[in-house]
């Protein structure tokens, strides 16, 4: 069985820059511990990514924070998780979830027999979307969250987060 690792949006602009946390800053450390437990073909990471033009998107006006600018210092993984994986499949994703990532996690099960994990930021926006839309694709794929790895926009949105993919057959470890 392959065992693969889904590294979400580990970026400046979510660990330290214009909508960095404590908890995120936190868990960096734990993730690229993470990585180093995992075959250096097993692990696929996302990166937000948006335009200039962020502001006049619909996440834009929801959440009107420009971060992730596609080609900024924010939009770069973070340079210690980007270290430990140096050949990660790296994913631009323009929005929350990733249906190229969905994809390419379909195909590795064509493949062989597979067990995803994920890890990131934030729970309860990125880590969540994409745990459930990859579930959603592979019901019988054995897919997991490891909660210490992950941080939220807020401690009790994290745990929301935890709990609501916990319903929906992501096992949270």
């Amino acid at each position: 069985m392959k065992k693969i690792l889904v590294v979400i949006d580990m970026q400046n602009d979510f660990i330290d820059g214009a909508l960095g946390t404590a908890e995120a800053l936190g868990i960096v450390e734990k993730v690229v511990d993470k990585i180093g437990s995992y075959p250096a073909d097993g692990i696929y990471a996302t990166r937000d990514t948006h335009g200039e033009d962020y502001l006049e998107t619909s996440e834009g006006r929801y959440l009107p924070i420009k971060h992730c600018i596609k080609g900024t210092k924010g939009w770069e993984i973070r340079p210690e998780v980007a270290r430990a994986m140096p050949q990660a499949a790296v994913i631009d994703k323009p929005t929350f979830g990733s249906e190229e990532l969905a994809q390419r996690l379909l195909e590795e099960s064509r493949k062989e027999e597979i067990e995803i994990e994920f890890v990131g930021l934030c729970t309860d926006i990125c880590v969540v979307t994409n745990a459930l839309l990859v579930k959603t694709k592979l019901p019988e794929v054995k897919i997991s969250v490891d909660a210490s790895c992950c941080a939220g926009v807020t401690p009790e949105s994290h745990e929301a987060a935890l709990l609501t993919m916990k319903m929906c057959q992501v096992d949270v470890i």
